[in-house]
């Protein structure tokens, strides 16, 4: 059995004056997994990716990421750790616009150590890594790569991003409805390309959209709202 990289156990978290947001008993992911997490709106997918980040803590419950418990780092540390383990595809990209594709990619380098040394494991400087990642994800014109990211297609956008995420291999990759602005054919062909950068650089993926169609491409596939006691009593309520 291989060794889980996320591990939540008795999880709860609610928004100060609201109801309680999650109840997770419990939810692993384990090293080298891609995880399709169906998380529809107001079910609280934002959240859980924000305490899966250190971004937030929980109310109860711990969160371990690489056997560590994120509650217990400052967070200053925890924001050192969310670097150095974790690459993030957002759902709107968050690309700098005032940066090329190359020094989009290798932003992530700037902010970690780890990350800067392992992507020069593979490469003989950061911007070959970015290139080699790029090449990877079907970006191999040498014309795109000095562009501003404001100039690429939504499409293209969206793979500058997954190169971001990717670079420095990080232990975990967490992908937020990356996809919904794509077509069913072209969203095919970019998860592909992911699993292959992410199977290449031994990251786990944790998949989070609302479009069921994708699932049987993940090893496993779970809804939110089947971990998550409360959403389950909301709906009793």
């Amino acid at each position: 059995m291989q060794p889980f990289l996320i591990q939540l156990n008795a999880v709860t978290f609610a928004w100060p004056g609201q109801p309680r947001l999650l109840d997770i008993d419990s939810f692993a992911l384990a090293v080298g997994e891609r995880v399709f997490l169906k998380g529809p709106s107001g079910s609280g997918k934002t959240t859980l990716l924000g305490l899966l980040g250190g971004v937030l803590l929980p109310d109860s419950g711990s969160i371990r990421l690489l056997r560590e418990d994120l509650s217990g780092l400052s967070a200053a540390r925890r924001d050192r750790f969310r670097a150095d383990h974790t690459g993030y595809i957002f759902q709107m990209f968050n690309l700098l616009p005032y940066l090329s594709v190359v020094e989009n990619v290798t932003l992530p380098c700037r902010f970690s150590a780890v990350r800067h040394a392992r992507a020069l494991t593979r490469s003989a400087s950061l911007d070959q890594a970015a290139m080699d990642l790029l090449a990877g994800l079907g970006l191999s014109e040498p014309a795109l790569l000095r562009r501003p990211v404001t100039e690429l297609s939504i499409g293209q956008q969206q793979r500058v991003a997954a190169a971001r995420a990717l670079i420095g291999s990080p232990e975990l990759v967490i992908a937020d409805e990356p996809t919904s602005a794509l077509d069913a054919d072209t969203r095919e062909a970019f998860l592909r390309l992911l699993f292959a950068e992410c199977e290449r650089g031994g990251s786990s993926l944790l998949f989070v959209s609302h479009d069921s169609s994708l699932e049987p491409l993940f090893d496993r596939a779970l809804s939110l709202r089947d971990i998550n006691r409360a959403a389950a009593a909301q709906e009793v309520l």
